[in-house]
């Protein structure tokens, strides 16, 4: 493992939506490959690596609620859209040569393991990268919220929040020409700006526990391996 890394234990978050590139939902698997790639350049730096994946691209419960389907059940049904982006994203990986494994928060025994803590460890310890899917397994929990709990559970040294922009901004950078981009903002300016990048939830426990929270884009090529070696990319979260 190179002496130069920053992070040599990483959790990366991606969104659902990042599978799904411009087609905006559903699975694009050109941009699933090109996820894939990015990630093959790392693992072969060294780097052992946690995946928690979303499942925007497929269901989002909250979105469903609005239309008057139950809070819980709607989640639930966003935990499998998760599972189903990690058998994607896992058979991807292994086309590549890559030893994978996904674990489950909600028990599926023909198709993935259950969350076992030191299961997952152990993946890590051999090499192999674990994919999480599930999200905590509990409804009204984001998969932010689930990142920062496994990363934490498997002693991951930062979360890489893969988004659709640089960083974190003052106000979205889609919408408002003025947004400034932060370099490094604190746990406690993120929460007290309420900036909707991440789930509130999840920086608090990144807080409580001195986690770093890198927020960058997926769209530039090496932007994960840049970040591993301590490059400056996106914004940091941390105090």
């Amino acid at each position: 493992m190179p002496s130069s890394l920053k992070w040599k234990r990483i959790l990366l978050k991606i969104g659902g939506e990042a599978l799904a590139g411009k087609e905006g939902s559903g699975i694009f698997f050109p941009r699933l490959s090109w996820i894939s790639e990015e990630i093959r350049k790392v693992k072969e730096m060294g780097v052992s690596i946690g995946i928690m994946v979303g499942g925007g691209n497929i269901w989002r419960g909250e979105k469903a609620a609005q239309e008057g389907i139950d809070r819980a059940t709607g989640d639930y049904m966003g935990m499998l859209a998760t599972i189903i982006n990690a058998l994607a994203l896992q058979d991807v990986l292994e086309k590549r040569g890559i030893i994978t494994r996904v674990q489950t928060s909600i028990e599926m025994k023909e198709i993935a393991e259950p969350y076992i803590r030191r299961r997952a460890l152990r993946h890590l310890e051999k090499g192999r990268i674990v994919i999480f899917a599930g999200g905590t397994g509990n409804p009204y929990f984001t998969t932010d919220t689930a990142a920062a709990l496994r990363a934490l559970e498997i002693g991951a040294q930062v979360i890489l929040k893969a988004t659709k922009v640089e960083g974190i901004y003052s106000a979205d950078p889609l919408k408002d020409k003025e947004a400034i981009k932060f370099d490094r903002i604190g746990y406690g300016e993120f929460l007290r700006r309420r900036l909707k990048v991440m789930d509130s939830t999840a920086v608090s426990l990144c807080m409580d526990n001195k986690l770093p929270i890198v927020v960058f884009s997926l769209d530039k090529p090496d932007s994960i391996k840049k970040i591993v070696l301590g490059e400056k990319v996106g914004t940091i979260v941390e105090d």
